[in-house]
């Protein structure tokens, strides 16, 4: 479900009110703690963190001439998702957060390749995802990316 958007805040105010408030702490949470280099924004229909063309000049492959996508956050029919591609790449990262994640929640973790889903939108575990979101500078990140590309 992809939502309209010109900016962070119009993305936010069009999501269902009864998800504006934890949205915007998730939100808060990715942009203050992320490394210094990703820009944010809306792309994909959902809000996202990039690296900007003028540090990665190559862009992302799939689609040339648009920024590195590395993070993205979007509220979708049942649940709101958080995708980091940092953890499709390096899988100790993955598997890092696979093991703290029961340690900071309850639930069962909800997750595809690089998507986590909180369905239960009071029990989004912050303080995993502030440390999650420091794990990985956009250095690491287009090494990661190039290493990958290659394959």
């Amino acid at each position: 479900m992809q939502i309209p958007a010109t900016s962070v805040e119009d993305y936010i105010s069009k999501i269902p009110e009864e998800r504006q408030v934890i949205f915007q702490e998730l939100y808060d949470t990715i942009n203050n703690n992320l490394p210094k280099g990703f820009e944010e924004g809306i792309s994909y229909g959902m809000v996202g963190w990039d690296v900007p063309l003028e540090t990665y000049p190559s862009g992302y492959h799939c689609t040339p001439n648009t920024p590195l996508p590395f993070m993205g956050l979007a509220s979708q029919k049942n649940f709101i998702s958080l995708y980091h591609m940092g953890m499709y790449t390096k899988p100790e990262l993955l598997e890092w957060f696979v093991s703290e994640f029961p340690k900071y929640s309850k639930r069962k973790l909800d997750m595809g390749k690089s998507c986590i889903r909180f369905k239960k939108i009071d029990e989004i575990p912050l303080e995993l995802i502030t440390e999650l979101s420091k794990k990985m500078t956009v250095d690491e990140w287009i090494e990661c990316y190039e290493k990958n590309l290659k394959r």
